[in-house]
Order: C-alpha cells, then sequence, then structure tokens
C-alpha cells in the first residue's frame, strides 16, 4: 500500500470529531482555516463555536461591528486575523452577494487568505486538486521521504508542494490535505512521536535511518525583540479608570488598553514613578503610584518579548473620561490586560 493510500485510510480511522468536518460550505471551512492559522485546535475550536453562534453566516459576520468581532476573538492572539477576517467577510457579503470564489485563485484575493488557506478551502468546499504545505506537512514529508532541504529557505516551499501534489490521488484532494493536516497533528508530531505503532513507519525514511528528530531541517531562527510596558491604572475617586484604543500599526490594532508608557530598557522603581509623573498630563494629579506587580510580567509573542508592569495611580478628583470595571471589561482587550483586570480589580 503507498504513502497516500495509507495516509488516508489511517485518517479516515483516526479523525477527530470535529464541527468544521461535518460540511462543506465555504463560511465555515474559510473561518476555521483562519482562527486555526498558529493556534491549536483544542483552543481554537471554542471560538469557532461561539463565532458560528453569533454569526452563522458570513452576512451577519459583515454587518457585526469590528469591537464585537475582536471582543469574540479576545485570547486568541495574532490580531491582525480578525480584522482581516470581518474585512474579507464584509467583501464576500456586500460585494459578492454573500457568495465565496469558487477556486484556489480566487480565494487567494481574499484579504487574509494565504496560499494554505486557499488550499484548504478549495480542496475541502470544491474538491480543487491544491495540495496544503504547512508545518505539519512540512514534517511528514521531509520525515517520510528523507528529505534534508532547510524549510525555512526559498526553495523549500515549491519542493514540499511539488511533492505533495505528486502524492495527492486523483479525486481525493479533501481526503488526502486534511489527512496529511491530522497526521502531522496527531501522529507524526514535532518531539518524541509514537514512530514504533505509525502505520508509516516500514516506508519512513527518517524512522529507518534514526533521523526522526532531526527532521524537519529549520536553520534561520526567529528575531525576538523585547520591549518594556508600564501600564498606568488611573483610578478616580469613584474608582473608575482611563482606557485608550490602540490605533497605530504593529501589535494590538484596534484593542483596547490602559495609557501606556513604554521605556527602552528596564527601569527602577525609582525611575518609573518619575517617569510616570512626567508622563500624566496636567489635569491627573497622582495621591499615589504604586506598582501592582511585584516583577515584569513576560508576555511572548511570535518575534517580540513583552516586558509588562502594570502601575496603579490613585487621583482624589472626578475624572470626566474615565469609566466604571463593568463598561470597561465589555471592551476588546488584549487576553494579558483582560487577565490583569479579571484577578486585580477591586
Amino acid at each position: 500500500m503507498n504513502f497516500s493510500k495509507q495516509l488516508i485510510q489511517w485518517y479516515l480511522q483516526n479523525k477527530r470529531d470535529l464541527p468544521w468536518r461535518k460540511t462543506t460550505q465555504p463560511y465555515h471551512i474559510w473561518l476555521s482555516e483562519i482562527m486555526l492559522q498558529q493556534t491549536r485546535v483544542a483552543q481554537g475550536l471554542p471560538y469557532f463555536l461561539k463565532f458560528t453562534e453569533a454569526f452563522p453566516t458570513v452576512q451577519h459576520l459583515a454587518e457585526a461591528p469590528q469591537e464585537q468581532v475582536l471582543k469574540l476573538w479576545q485570547g486568541l492572539g495574532y490580531y491582525s486575523r480578525a480584522r482581516n477576517l470581518h474585512e474579507t467577510a464584509k467583501y464576500v457579503a456586500f460585494s459578492h452577494n454573500g457568495v465565496f470564489p469558487e477556486n484556489y485563485n480566487g480565494l487567494l484575493k481574499l484579504k487574509g487568505v494565504g496560499e494554505y488557506t486557499a488550499a484548504a478551502i478549495a480542496s475541502i468546499c470544491y474538491g480543487e486538486a491544491v495540495p496544503v504545505v504547512d508545518g505539519n506537512v512540512y514534517r511528514v514529508l521531509s520525515r517520510y521521504f528523507g528529505i534534508e532541504t532547510d524549510i525555512s529557505s526559498g526553495s523549500a516551499k515549491k519542493q514540499f508542494t511539488a511533492l505533495a501534489a505528486s502524492q495527492m490521488p486523483p479525486g481525493s484532494a479533501s481526503d488526502f490535505n486534511q489527512a496529511m493536516m491530522e497526521f502531522g497533528a496527531l501522529q507524526c508530531i514535532p518531539k518524541n512521536p509514537d514512530c514504533a505503532s505509525c502505520v508509516l513507519n516500514a516506508g519512513c525514511v527518517a524512522y529507518q535511518t534514526g533521523k526522526v528528530n532531526m527532521l524537519p531541517v529549520k536553520l534561520k531562527k526567529t528575531k525576538v525583540t523585547s520591549r518594556y510596558f508600564n501600564y498606568l491604572i488611573i483610578k478616580d475617586k469613584n474608582n473608575n479608570s482611563i482606557i485608550q484604543k490602540r490605533t497605530g500599526k504593529g501589535i494590538w490594532h484596534n484593542l483596547y488598553e490602559f495609557p501606556l508608557l513604554e521605556t527602552e530598557a528596564e527601569t527602577t522603581i525609582a525611575e518609573t514613578i518619575k517617569l510616570i509623573q512626567d508622563f500624566l498630563p496636567p489635569h491627573i494629579r497622582p495621591v499615589s503610584i504604586r506598582l501592582v506587580t511585584t516583577g515584569p510580567m513576560i508576555h511572548k509573542l511570535s518575534h517580540q518579548h513583552l516586558n509588562i508592569r502594570f502601575w496603579e495611580i490613585t487621583v482624589d478628583t472626578v475624572l470626566p473620561e474615565a469609566m466604571d470595571i463593568e463598561t470597561i471589561k465589555a471592551y476588546p482587550f488584549p487576553i494579558v490586560l483582560y487577565n490583569f483586570i479579571e484577578q486585580n480589580w477591586e
């Protein structure tokens, strides 16, 4: 039995019972694929269920305000996905009468839809013979066929796409692509896979040559920068506080946060208090400034490590722009800030 037949047979016997596998409607497949970019299924599934309940069709999603979309997305990370999702929903609903493009090339034109997502939708919804290539696919193919090409190199995508396409059985694009993704997620996992019980081990070059933990090869490392955030929890005499919208480009665009003092490096408590005093506008005169957390909280993003400290600043006046805590909670926040509010607000 060859590679693709064994793989599809394994998939049909072992696939997880997931809601987006019970339909070929492009809206639900698209939604699931966007959510599962850089997100595990266990984390993405509750969000998929929340979204499909709140927005049963692409039209419902298109008509929703962006803040509602971001609020429902809160905690899933990579918020540009949510913004692009909303923009694409509006485009499909209002410019194409709610009908998604019915082929790979048309899907590629949608905002936030790259080659992998377009291939997944085209193959699952329309049976188009376009292979998916992502981290799972790199891993499965590189191990089984013993490919030592650096997957971060410019030539890797073309090589692995061609190999996947050559293995795809005619008329089985949907099952083959989903089998590749599922096999990489459940069986051929990154570290210490259970190769002894693997149905493909007899033909797997990596297993037969003892190179399972050496493949795939990835030489290029992601450069990570450190940033230093000091969030100012300004509480007035009514225990109300101030938030602001992040409108600049970069992380957390269009989400909300407390006033932010960012420094180029970590500062001492005394230095930070002085910086805060200089940073505050003239109408906010602090009665007290205290560090709420004992040390910086490290929040890791794909390319950035955020060193976050929270400072409580009390004033003895009423700030007209301040809001009560329940009103604040209704806004979409980065999950690290929302968790702080939940755990520390008194």
